[in-house]
């Protein structure tokens, strides 16, 4: 039997990996497993106000309120259940979801299949795609449901 002890879930906020996010959250819940949120703060963004070569570099309130809107992504009720950690790293998005993986002993890696939208758009599911080539562990790859139930 596979036991799975550790589980990590990039979150981009984007429709997809709000997705992935309740699939994580339920095999966590289910196997008590630990369960990492990782958000990415890509470094190849710039902010083109200052100087278009200069990263945009957060400050540590801001990777606070970042890990707290990672967690708040989980309801409070489900989450006080659960042994679950936000990380904030910065990079390249496959590279750190990857390092984060080997770091941590993950066992599985539950994303979205698709990100954001806007100029990551061009480049859809690329990360996605390097993730499950190079991760150390299996990948979950979750879809956006295109289906709307409706009551009959």
């Amino acid at each position: 039997m596979i036991d799975i002890k550790n589980i990590l879930c990039p979150v981009d906020h984007s429709d997809c990996s709000k997705e992935a996010l309740k699939y994580a959250v339920s095999f966590a819940m289910k196997d008590n497993s630990k369960l990492y949120l990782l958000h990415v703060i890509d470094i190849r963004a710039f902010d083109e106000s200052i100087n278009a070569m200069t990263p945009q570099i957060p400050d540590d309130e801001t990777l606070k309120q970042l890990k707290t809107k990672l967690l708040d992504c989980i309801p409070e009720e489900i989450r006080d259940d659960m042994n679950v950690e936000a990380l904030v790293v910065q990079g390249i998005p496959f590279v750190e979801i990857i390092s984060t993986a080997k770091k941590n002993d993950v066992d599985m890696i539950v994303l979205g299949s698709h990100g954001r939208t806007g100029i990551s758009h061009m480049m859809i599911g690329s990360v996605s795609e390097k993730v499950v080539r190079k991760a150390p562990c299996p990948v979950l790859t979750v879809r956006k449901s295109d289906h709307k139930f409706t009551t009959i």
